[in-house]
Order: structure tokens, then C-alpha cells, then sequence
């Protein structure tokens, strides 16, 4: 089995000429889907390698079609599958840049009253910033946005961020 990270959910076909409805889970949405990428579909615990041939937006949709799947036929099968991209296609990041599947999952640390606030559970790309949901055990959940003058610090080896949350951004109650 390849090691893969997850960057869409195939949610339909879109016409008759093997277009897939993808929502995408990923971040660089530009680069995971530019034609002549290289995804898995994961389909019935089998791993197909497909590539991209065009991808156009619509809406919050992708409409994806991959080289020689061009008809309905061949690709209805796929409807409900999850696509990944293997992690030796993923391109190197430049510093103070993360992935998604490295930020889920990271301890999220208020800096100023030294306490925990809980774990980001999912990522919201918004155009002008990320923004990181957080869980709160026994909580609302806690949106922060991904800026500098917030996020203060990631360190992925000990799976945790530092935070400055301005007033007013956490529902106390």
C-alpha cells in the first residue's frame, strides 16, 4: 500500500463523457488536480493510479476527468470513492508552509493563558487565509484563523501550535 494523503471525494459523474463531480479536501487545489498529476482512486480496498486530464471549477465542485476514463461508463463505479495523491508526488514545501494532514491533529496552545484549547480537527480554505476548527472537549468548537499574527509557532515534532487569541475571538460560554 502507497502512502497517501487524501485530496478529494468523488461525489458524482457530470455529463457522459467521464467528467467527475470531486469535493475537494485539500490544500493547492491548483496544483493536486493540473492535468498530468498523478492521483489514486481508492476503490473497493484497490489503489487506482489515474491522471489528471482537465479539471475546471464549479461552484464548490471539481469537475475532473482523468486519462483514459473519457466515457460514463467506465468511470460510474467510482461514485463515493476517495482520492489521494501518493506522498513521493507531493512537492517539497517552502519554510513556514505546512500541508493539511500536518496541521489536523496538532495541540493548539493559548500563548497567554498557557492552556490548552484543543485539538484542529479540520481546515477551511477561505481565499483570504485558512481558518483551523478547533475542538474543544465539552465545548464549542473554536474557529482560528491561519495569520501570523495569531499563529505564533507549529512544531510538528512535538504536534502543537502556539496561539495569540485576540478578545472577542473565543465564545466563552
Amino acid at each position: 500500500m502507497l502512502t497517501k494523503y487524501e485530496v478529494g471525494k468523488i461525489v458524482n459523474t457530470h455529463g457522459i463523457k467521464g467528467e467527475l463531480k470531486v469535493f475537494p479536501s485539500t490544500d493547492f487545489i491548483e496544483e493536486r488536480f493540473a492535468p498530468g498529476m498523478s492521483l489514486v482512486i481508492e476503490h473497493q480496498k484497490q489503489e487506482i493510479e489515474v491522471t489528471v486530464k482537465s479539471t475546471r471549477s464549479v461552484k464548490n465542485f471539481l469537475l475532473v476527468l482523468f486519462e483514459g476514463l473519457e466515457d460514463i461508463n467506465l468511470v460510474e463505479k467510482y461514485k463515493s470513492d476517495l482520492l489521494y495523491v501518493a506522498k513521493e508526488n507531493m512537492q517539497e514545501l517552502e519554510e513556514g508552509a505546512y500541508y493539511y494532514h500536518e496541521i489536523i491533529g496538532l495541540e493548539v496552545i493559548d500563548l497567554d493563558k498557557d492552556e490548552v484549547l484543543g485539538k484542529v480537527t479540520e481546515i477551511f480554505p477561505t481565499g483570504a487565509n485558512d481558518v483551523w476548527t478547533i475542538e474543544k472537549p465539552g465545548r464549542k468548537d473554536v474557529l482560528i484563523p491561519f495569520l501570523n499574527q495569531i499563529v505564533k509557532k507549529i512544531d510538528l515534532e512535538q504536534n502543537k501550535a502556539w496561539v495569540e487569541v485576540p478578545e472577542g475571538l473565543i465564545d466563552e460560554n
